[in-house]
């Protein structure tokens, strides 16, 4: 009989909360330069979940390394009030990683995809 069925336990679930520990561990390597991308990399939590925690944390982020185009007037404002990412790339004439990229850096708190 084969061993290649050793360990068939589904993976632990991620915590929903990251540990204070880690947050402390991600504030430090950011601050050492690493991008939110390479922690995301590193951890099983999302690029949302890692940069609210910076952001909770008192980390002030970096801006983007790709130059931004200037927020169009409205955009933040239209964002907040309930309007999707393609909505408002549509209509600002930005593709829709240009959209969300600006948003970002404006400090706007994304909405999980489907909420209102």
């Amino acid at each position: 009989m084969s061993d290649d069925h050793r360990d068939t336990r589904p993976p632990e679930p991620v915590p929903t909360e990251i540990p204070a520990d880690l947050v402390r561990y991600l504030v430090d390597r950011y601050a050492a330069g690493e991008t939110i991308e390479s922690l995301v990399a590193r951890h099983p939590y999302s690029y949302r979940k890692i940069r609210v925690a910076l952001l909770d944390a008192g980390v002030t982020l970096r801006p983007p390394r790709i130059p931004l185009p200037p927020t169009p007037p409205g955009l933040v404002n239209a964002y907040l009030d309930g309007r999707s990412i393609r909505q408002l790339a549509k209509t600002y004439g930005m593709s829709y990683n240009q959209t969300r990229n600006v948003l970002l850096a404006e400090g706007v708190e994304l909405r999980r995809r489907g909420q209102p």
